[in-house]
Order: structure tokens, then C-alpha cells, then sequence
């Protein structure tokens, strides 16, 4: 079964429907359905056949669109589709109300298995890249290499400005800081994420900044906005304390694919300082480190993020399978 032939329902009847989702130029949006979840994916038609598939996953309160400036970049190397995990963006909350780590990197695999579209070149950014971690340590034969920008692995001492996010996972915290915030508008709370999750706030359009806008205006009226955001971020907590073979660590250690890890020297989220740990973790990793992006290195730094990828393919040997094309710099 193909990736277009997949099982489809109708948002309307699984979740409310409080505004219409952006999609950038040149991209799809498609509602899929499965067993306990109901995921809208996020792609872009392939500039020709027999592309290898890619999937990007995003990070906590984030969605597909956080890879919408760098999946151009990508034409002519992958097929590229970005999925909503359950929860967030368009895609509602899981059946099961699962929004642990390993509840979302069950939805990746489930969503892969249907798909058939596996092996991938898998993508994750924070919660993202915890998730494909885990999916990658599990199912190898899912995927063909991984790309992780500013993964959330755990950190022994935190950074002080990624602990609000942190006390998010705290039963009531999340209430308390909606009622907190309730006067705050839709402006000032993107000008927030910004300042948190950018190198150089700056860098973001007025057009971004008014999609960002228009964006938080409308997951602020979902009913489960809150929920997804806190269980998401008690889902990390959790992860972090795991030991054994279900530690996020060890499980970095038994990824087999080639492994290209991103981070940002001005992240207030994931410390800079994991890098060369991870770099040690992933037995078969390329460092790429960006002194003046943030969090979001993809969509400060989309242009360096695709090289660098085109390199990974490069070194090891998946190039050849991409033609002629490149991807624009």
C-alpha cells in the first residue's frame, strides 16, 4: 500500500475544526487515519520518481510547519512528508491519551508500518528527535539514516531557562499558567516562543511572525491545546529518568543508522553542551554545530541543515540514489 493509498477520515469527525491550517506554497496537507490515532501529514510532491522517502517529526507545542522552510531545500534528495504528532498541529489527541515518548514514537512507527514507505531518512527536532531516537533504536529497519536537531536527551542540569517548559509536566501547572496568561495575547505569546526558541529572534519575518500568530490563535482554541502541551512535557520528564535499555541514552547507543546531529551554541532549551556527548552516544555520527542558532536550527538555518544532509548522503553512499538534482543553497 502506498503512502497516498493510506486509510483517510474526515478532521470533523474526530476533532473541532477552529480555523484552517497554513500551507506553504507547493505543500499538501492529508488526514490519515489508524488504529487508536488520527494524524494529518504535511508533504510535498516529489520533483520525480524513485526518490527515497524522508520524515520530519516536530518538536513539543510544535507542528509539521516547523519544517516548512527546510523541505524545499530537500527536493531533488527526498521525498519529503512531515507528520503531526497526535495532539498537536491538525492531528487530534490520541485514542489511548498516550503522550509519552513512547507513545508518540509508537505513532511514528505506526504511521511508517502502514505506510510502508520504510526504510526512511528520519528527521526529529527536541520531543521530535527523543522520539525518532527511540524509534530508530527499536526499529532499524524503519530507518535509513537520522537527522536530530537539538534532540531532547536527558540533561543532568538543566538549563535555567528551559525549566518553565520543564514545570509544565506538573499536575496543575498547566491550569495555573493558563489562567495566569489569560489576558496575554496571541502577539506576545509568539514573541515568546520566538525569544526562546531562536539564536537571533530577529531572523523571523514580519510573514512569519503574522503566520506564527495566526497559527497560535488557533491551536489557543482547541480544547486540548493545554493537555497535549503538559502530558507531551510530562512525557519528557518521564523519558529522562528512565535507566536501562529503555534509557534514551542507551538507546542512542544502539542506532545503527548514520546519524547527523544539529545543535545551536545559543539553545535555551537543549544545552550546547550535549553535543559532543551525543556525538559519542551515536556510534555513527556527524557533529554539526551552529554557534548562533537556538532551537530550531531547521527553520533559522535551513540552508546549512540541507548541506550538511546532502553530506550525510554523500558519506555514506545514498547519493547515487538521488539523480542529479540538488538541493538549492
Amino acid at each position: 500500500m502506498s503512502s497516498t493509498e493510506l486509510p483517510s477520515v474526515l478532521a470533523t469527525s474526530v476533532a473541532p475544526k477552529v480555523g484552517t491550517v497554513r500551507v506553504a506554497e507547493g505543500e499538501r496537507l492529508r488526514t490519515v487515519g489508524l488504529p487508536g490515532i488520527t494524524l494529518t501529514v504535511r508533504s510535498r510532491p516529489p520533483v520525480r520518481e524513485g526518490l527515497p522517502p524522508a520524515l520530519y517529526v516536530h518538536g513539543l507545542g510544535g507542528s509539521s510547519q516547523n519544517w516548512s522552510a527546510l523541505m524545499p531545500l530537500m527536493d531533488g534528495l527526498v521525498d519529503s512528508e512531515a507528520v503531526d504528532l497526535p495532539g498537536f498541529g491538525d492531528s487530534p489527541p490520541p485514542d489511548d491519551g498516550d503522550y509519552s515518548v513512547t507513545g508518540h514514537a509508537r505513532a511514528v512507527i505506526r504511521f511508517l508500518d502502514a505506510a510502508e514507505r520504510g526504510p526512511v531518512h528520519l528527521f526529529g527536532n527536541s520531543l521530535g528527535g527523543a522520539v525518532t531516537t527511540r524509534v530508530a533504536a527499536v526499529r532499524p529497519d524503519l530507518v535509513r539514516t537520522l537527522t536530530l536537531v537539538s534532540p531532547a536527551l536527558p540533561e543532568i542540569r538543566v538549563q535555567r531557562s528551559a525549566v518553565p517548559t520543564a514545570l509544565l509536566a506538573l499536575p496543575g501547572v498547566a491550569g495555573l499558567f493558563t489562567r495566569l496568561t489569560k489576558d496575554w495575547s496571541a502577539e506576545q505569546r509568539v514573541r515568546g516562543v520566538t525569544a526562546l526558541c531562536y539564536g537571533d529572534p530577529g531572523m523571523v519575518t514580519p510573514e512569519g511572525f503574522r503566520n506564527a500568530v495566526e497559527e497560535m490563535e488557533r491551536r489557543l482554541a482547541l480544547p486540548y491545546f493545554w493537555d497535549a502541551m503538559a502530558r507531551s512535557a510530562r512525557g519528557i520528564v518521564n523519558a529522562y529518568t528512565l535507566g536501562g535499555q529503555h534509557g534514551l541514552w542507551r538507546q542512542a547507543e544502539r542506532v545503527l543508522a548514520p546519524t547527523l546531529l544539529v545543535y545551536g551554541g545559543r539553545d535555551q532549551l537543549v544545552s550546547y553542551r550535549m553535543a559532543q556527548r551525543a556525538a559519542r552516544a551515536f556510534r555513527d555520527s556527524r557533529l554539526l554545530t551552529l554557534p548562533d542558532a537556538g532551537h530550531v536550527a531547521m527553520m533559522e538555518y535551513p540552508e546549512t541543515v540541507a548541506a550538511a544532509f546532502r553530506e550525510l548522503l554523500a558519506d555514506t553512499g545514498e547519493l547515487a540514489d538521488t539523480g542529479p538534482t540538488s538541493a538549492r543553497s
